[in-house]
């Protein structure tokens, strides 16, 4: 089933610059509204260091099982004006809703069939504006974090640890440098500042971002989804604990499906071996994971009634 591509812009401040990508299928057809991941990240999943393309490649494989989606530039990228660092995580979901209304808008789709789904901060997101009572057929958290913010980047700083270059981890012991505590210590540094964007251990941060992250407990939005949802993570990720599934499982009120996929981490690659941030490079170098994509499309498929392709 081939695909079309129509570039469209969400009304409201800052307007943002999308993409809508349509099924050869005839209208109106269900819908997905894919959300990105932190940072300045495009409507591809796409950084300009490292191309994600998560995104992206939802968006051709939704397509082909016959749905629509569309994905958007986050504020500061891309097309959509202004300044990804004084954007907070509450701006940004209040971003995910107005693109979900404009989708929900257009003629070629079915606004009462339309799926939230988002990966990594993305799932957040779509859970935040799912649990605000935003109308969704469905919510994809695909590599979402179920422990609040200031726990996760802990977890993090214990995982990550092990895997840093022979070199790195001399020097932390060297220096006497826990990494947990030097994150903790950078949390508090957070939480003392007031403005949208400030300036942490010699960095210029988006700082409201992160207060409003670090005090977030994903769990309060999970125990309000009432709607079908289906949570994908992998075993190696090491920004979410794989762990979470349990939780999410035991937290939605809602149907409920999980999948911890096997060496896959969070870039949606899998990766041989011991787990490491240093593998990114190569991963993306690679597609997203037929397994993620293929399970993605067919539970979309399935809570948006797209009948079967003959």
């Amino acid at each position: 089933m081939s695909a079309r591509e129509v570039p469209v812009t969400v009304p409201g401040d800052p307007p943002l610059a999308g993409t809508l990508t349509l099924p050869d299928a005839p209208g109106p057809v269900p819908a997905v509204l894919l959300a990105p991941g932190s940072g300045p990240l495009d409507r591809d999943s796409d950084h300009r260091r490292m191309r994600f393309g998560v995104t992206r490649e939802l968006a051709h494989a939704l397509a082909q099982g016959g749905l629509a989606s569309l994905r958007y530039d986050k504020r500061g990228v891309g097309g959509t004006p202004g300044d990804w660092r004084r954007a907070g995580l509450d701006d940004n979901a209040d971003d995910l809703v107005r693109a979900r209304d404009a989708l929900a808008a257009r003629p070629e789709v079915d606004a009462g069939r339309i799926v939230l789904a988002g990966h990594s901060e993305g799932a957040l997101l779509a859970a935040m504006a799912a649990a605000r009572g935003v109308p969704a057929a469905g919510v994809v958290l695909l590599a979402g974090s179920a422990t609040p913010g200031d726990e996760l980047l802990r977890w993090q700083a214990r995982r990550i640890g092990p895997t840093l270059p022979a070199p790195v981890r001399g020097l932390l012991r060297l220096l006497r440098t826990d990494l947990e505590s030097k994150v903790a210590a950078n949390h508090e540094r957070v939480r003392a500042t007031t403005t949208d964007v400030a300036r942490v251990g010699g960095a210029r941060l988006n700082a409201r971002w992160h207060r409003e992250f670090l005090a977030h407990d994903p769990r309060e939005d999970l125990a309000r989804l009432a709607v079908p949802v289906l949570a994908v993570t992998g075993e190696k990720d090491l920004q979410v604990d794989p762990g979470d599934l349990a939780v999410i499982a035991a937290t939605v009120p809602g149907p409920v499906e999980t999948l911890c996929v096997p060496d896959l981490t969070h870039t949606l690659r899998r990766q041989p071996g011991p787990a490491s941030l240093r593998a990114y490079r190569g991963e993306l170098r690679r597609p997203v994971d037929a397994e993620v994509l293929a399970t993605v499309v067919t539970w979309c498929r399935r809570v948006g009634a797209v009948p079967s392709v003959s």
